[in-house]
């Protein structure tokens, strides 16, 4: 088992005097105060600046991104940001939101503060609905060039094999774990033509709870590090959670607020079990692929068990049966 790349463990050369060093050739004043923040693809701290409030440098994993995909993704949190949507974008530093510090690239942004939403309190949810909406309006006025696609192939196919061909799957688990992802690619495959030829655009990617922060009244929307091009599905459907009859109010309280400022798809709910199959499928590829970085290993000792790889399969299982039921309804 191989399982890792050039990448996974290039952190190893990044210590806390390079990073402060770098942040003093960008033109901060470092005071010393110095933050980890929780983030496993890339490496995210909060650093201390004389007189003035903290801001939050990125490190991006080397040979993830190219230098297009990474400007690509500035430029559609910028573009968010000038509409007065509250992204926190990278900062403009000499000229530039995209910085080189030996094998590293990094970006600088304001600090943000705040809780994560809580999901059953029915006004945030339509705010987060108009905020979706109003993303989505102006998102889908351009393309991405150099950033993924949400489909499939790279969620679904490419994940299986990675796991199968670097031998994560037990070997006695193989034939249980190919008969499932045959039946769940039917479903996924069925699940798009119910849906028809939905429209891509360019989205969050990865909108969830933990990327939203509330501050008061206020919300601050982070991390768009997995900006991809996809159904407007994928940047709603991770704010539903439970059972059928729980996500039916909650998506119908999202969608109130999204139909304030943008018309929404109803075919694109055959979708919602499909993208989180896909997800579910694609995360566990990705921590196989960190699984020789020792932060992984750390934070997600779990991972490749005997007992991880029996949960993973019932959980597939249980996406199949959800996929062959009736999507959410929804009535606008």
């Amino acid at each position: 088992m191989t399982g890792s790349d050039e990448s996974t463990l290039a952190f190893a050369e990044l210590q806390p005097d390079d990073i402060l060093t770098t942040m003093e050739e960008l033109g901060f004043h470092c005071d010393g105060r110095f933050l980890a923040l929780n983030s496993y693809e890339n490496r995210v701290y909060q650093i201390g600046i004389e007189n003035q409030q903290p801001v939050v440098t990125k490190f991006y994993r080397p040979g993830r991104w190219s230098d297009e995909a990474i400007l690509e993704e500035h430029s559609f949190s910028a573009e968010l940001a000038d509409a007065e949507i509250p992204v926190v974008a990278p900062l403009m530093l000499h000229g530039k939101s995209l910085h080189h510090s030996g094998n590293f690239r990094l970006s600088v942004s304001p600090c943000r503060g705040g809780r994560a939403p809580e999901l059953d309190d029915k006004d945030l949810m339509r705010q987060l609905g108009r905020l979706v909406a109003r993303i989505h309006l102006l998102s889908e006025t351009k393309s991405f060039l150099h950033r993924p696609m949400l489909d499939i192939e790279t969620y679904g196919y490419q994940s299986s094999a990675y796991l199968l061909e670097e031998s994560f799957i037990p070997a006695s688990l193989e034939d249980a774990y190919q008969g499932i992802v045959r039946h769940l690619f039917d479903n996924i495959d069925a699940c798009y033509e119910r849906a028809g030829n939905v429209r891509n655009l360019r989205l969050h990617g990865d909108f969830h709870p933990g990327n939203v922060l509330v501050a008061g009244e206020r919300l601050h929307i982070v991390d768009l590090d997995d900006a991809k091009t996809g159904p407007a599905m994928q940047d709603l459907w991770m704010f539903l959670s439970g059972d059928r009859n729980e996500q039916t109010p909650q998506l119908s309280t999202l969608l109130e607020g999204y139909q304030e400022f943008r018309s929404f798809d109803a075919r694109e709910l055959n979708l919602v079990e499909a993208l989180r199959t896909l997800r579910i499928m694609h995360y566990a590829a990705w921590l196989a692929r960190r699984w020789e970085d020792p932060a992984f290993k750390l934070a997600f000792p779990w991972f490749n068990s005997a007992r991880y790889w029996d949960e993973h399969i019932l959980s597939l299982r249980e996406q199949a049966a959800l996929m062959e039921e009736p999507p959410l309804t929804w009535t606008s």
